[in-house]
């Protein structure tokens, strides 16, 4: 008798997972992984931040703490706090009582939790033709979260613009202009993935000011909050100005890279609506979906995020490790740019230090990333993107020479 699941088709790999299995099983001595987005230090490892040794050891000695479940919408602490960071403490929105926080598995969940809740109540309920716009091109699961949360109208607006390897600004403010209104935009706040390009100030306030006219619904995805510029307040910028713009929105945080907590899935979902009244309405309904998806969310990693942002000290602490991180990008950043252009390796590369945050769109064309994987074992997704902090001090110059090869020996 066959299986019942005989007729269940395989499902093609997540694309950066198999890139890293692949490098795993690379004997190659000089093999080097530039795709999976995660910090690595400058001699390639994976690194706890010294803040975060210290608030384990506070938890771990802590006899007063269980593991009794936590609320449905998470630990009170970890979501204020959360909320505060992205908006900041003396945000009006926050003063006014009208902002609600979510906690969430991970970046994604808070996504995911979102999309669940737009698709059932946002523009009239069990709307899921509501146009969805995601950046082209984008995080890959984006598309993903919201066609799974019943979404069956995703579309994509325009961002990069391959001519100048960077923000195609007309483009994007058209696709705007042209969408129909209440649609629902997901907008990167900092370090665009997988970019590494985001607008300006003064971009950011032309964009708010057409979705302002079209009646558009922003919905923020910052992972990368701190790990972009070294600055908290930098990065969050451009929420914070839409908050100051009278807007309605979510903001999906990520605490994986910012706090390396990648493997406790700490997420927030930041709710920023017109009153309390709105906020109680908005969290209670995604009570019930979480209710069902998850019941209850993880505590180490809430705990932890928690007690550093609400200590004075440990949050001090905190932003040095989270400055020690993003200079060593920003540091290769500059490192891999002089290399190129002192080997005159065709074309401009001011491009990669003009980015931000963990990635860069190298502007590499899928025939030489093939090249740079199969004859320089050096692994990069097939668009080009580089993770800059898998670059080390003892890897630029074979990274950079492999990059002139495949320019030059490959259009």
């Amino acid at each position: 008798m066959a299986s019942l699941f005989a007729d269940v088709p395989m499902a093609a790999p997540v694309v950066v997972f198999k890139l890293s299995a692949d490098f795993r099983e690379d004997p190659h001595p000089d093999k080097v992984n530039l795709g999976i987005g995660a910090y690595r230090t400058d001699e390639g490892q994976p690194w706890v931040l010294p803040v975060v040794r210290k608030v384990e050891a506070q938890i771990s000695n802590d006899l007063t703490l269980n593991h009794e479940y936590l609320p449905i919408l998470g630990l009170p602490d970890f979501t204020q706090a959360a909320s505060a960071i992205v908006l900041s403490k003396d945000s009006a929105a926050i003063a006014d009582n009208r902002v609600g926080g979510v906690q969430c598995l991970g970046g994604t969940g808070a996504l995911r939790i979102g999309a669940e809740f737009l698709r059932r109540w946002y523009n009239g309920n069990n709307n899921k033709a509501t146009p969805v716009y995601v950046s082209s091109p984008t995080w890959g699961n984006h598309n993903g979260v919201f066609g799974g949360a019943g979404f069956t109208d995703i579309r994509s607006y325009k961002y990069w613009d391959k001519c100048t390897r960077g923000l195609h600004m007309k483009g994007m403010l058209k696709d705007m202009e042209d969408a129909p209104e209440f649609s629902i935009f997901v907008l990167h706040a900092c370090a665009h993935n997988p970019t590494g390009t985001d607008p300006t100030h003064e971009q950011w306030m032309e964009i708010a000011k057409v979705m302002k006219k079209r009646h558009l619904f922003p919905f923020f995805d910052i992972a990368y909050q701190g790990f972009a510029s070294g600055d908290l307040d930098k990065d969050a910028w451009a929420v914070r100005y839409f908050v100051d713009q009278g807007f309605e929105f979510f903001c999906a945080q990520s605490f994986s890279k910012n706090f390396g907590l990648y493997n406790e899935r700490v997420g927030n979902l930041t709710i920023v609506s017109k009153d309390h009244d709105n906020v109680m309405k908005v969290r209670s309904q995604m009570e019930v979906i979480i209710r069902t998806i998850w019941s209850n969310p993880p505590t180490q990693g809430a705990r932890i995020v928690a007690k550093t942002l609400n200590d004075p000290q440990l949050f001090a602490e905190w932003k040095e490790n989270v400055k020690t991180m993003a200079d060593r990008v920003l540091l290769m950043r500059d490192e891999l740019r002089k290399r190129l252009e002192k080997l005159g390796t065709p074309g401009t590369w001011n491009h990669i230090t003009e980015q931000i945050g963990m990635f860069s769109f190298t502007g590499l064309n899928e025939a030489q990333v093939e090249y740079m994987i199969k004859t320089k074992h050096i692994y990069l997704m097939a668009n080009g993107r580089i993770n800059m902090c898998g670059l080390t001090t003892k890897t630029l110059d074979y990274v950079a020479t492999s990059i002139h090869e495949a320019v030059t020996s490959i259009k």
